[in-house]
């Protein structure tokens, strides 16, 4: 999995943990202005084994709800439901069920050369752009809170916050200098590829929101940037997880879920999932869907050493 919001080229790499069955598109036509991403990790895990796994986990057969969204409202009601409830019990196994190799890449060329060229435009349609922004303002701070800090980490050219909000501290990680000196919600930014170094470059306890859009499928060492993501969160902190998957959404918000129950056990409060997709007309057609996974520190929580460092600049 790839993280990092940045440029790349049309190609289909899909997701070992997430992406469709063998013989199933890889990859949905790029809609407007959404942008290609790399899809990471590798198919080499077989699509009866990956059902057979998932399913014992969740208890029952894989679902897919992604034909719903162009079936009527109940339907879409019911799904959404669904999703809301897969971390209401979601029975992790004693032990991470994911191994590392399941993290690997059909291509493990450098993320750089990827994302060297710039691109400013949206991975998700208008509706779910709307949906998220929307999100955003019931869970940040109020809107110039001074002493607020706001993490956006796979960032990019636009965080998709709340229209003119401002806080002490807004700050993007991502891989692409000239998309984040171009965000104008960042008060400041850092260039820091995650895929190559998980830590994040910031000191213990700094952040009160840590979002990350459309971006966590593309982590390879999610665990570890979790971990790191407990640790610069201010106990109490929120970190806020969003995803657009018509496959199998609720096995994704099982697999996100468990990157914050496995990454420091006790740290996070227990996840919560919510879909928060636009309703749509019966014939409005197909929008992109949005789900999001987010959890607490917990309020005891602290976290390891602090570390600083990485290319900064002022947005």
């Amino acid at each position: 999995m790839l993280a990092l919001t940045g440029s790349g080229a049309s190609i289909a790499r899909s997701c070992r943990l997430l992406a469709p069955a063998a013989g199933a598109a890889a990859a949905r036509p790029l809609r407007g202005a959404q942008r290609p991403r790399r899809q990471r990790t590798s198919g080499a895990v077989e699509s009866h084994s990956r059902r057979h796994l998932m399913g014992a986990l969740l208890g029952g057969p894989l679902l897919s709800t992604a034909g719903l969204w162009r079936g009527a409202a109940p339907a879409a009601a019911a799904a959404a439901d669904q999703v809301a409830k897969v971390l209401e019990d979601p029975k992790w196994p004693e032990a991470w069920p994911f191994r590392p190799e399941d993290f690997l890449r059909y291509d493990e060329s450098d993320d750089g050369a990827f994302y060297s060229v710039p691109r400013f435009v949206y991975h998700i349609d208008e509706g779910a752009v709307a949906a998220l922004t929307d999100y955003y303002s019931e869970v940040f701070p109020p809107s110039g809170t001074s002493d607020a800090a706001v993490l956006d980490i796979c960032s990019s050219w636009v965080s998709h916050y709340p229209a003119g909000y401002t806080a002490g501290r807004v700050t993007g990680l991502g891989m692409v200098e000239e998309e984040l000196k171009a965000n104008k919600q960042l008060s400041d930014w850092v260039v820091h590829d995650l895929n190559k170094d998980p830590a994040l470059p910031f000191p213990d306890n700094t952040f009160d929101v840590i979002t990350n859009c459309v971006s966590v499928d593309y982590l390879n060492r999610p665990l570890e940037v979790f971990r790191e993501i407990h640790r610069v969160l201010k106990p109490g902190g929120r970190a806020v997880m969003s995803f657009s998957n018509r496959w199998a959404e609720v096995h994704h918000v099982w697999i996100v879920g468990s990157y914050f129950h496995y990454s420091v056990p006790g740290g996070f409060d227990a996840p919560t999932a919510r879909d928060i997709t636009p309703k749509r007309g019966p014939f409005a057609g197909a929008g992109d869907p949005m789900y999001v996974v987010t959890a607490t520190k917990a309020a005891a929580g602290g976290g390891g050493g602090g570390a600083d460092g990485g290319a900064a600049g002022a947005a």
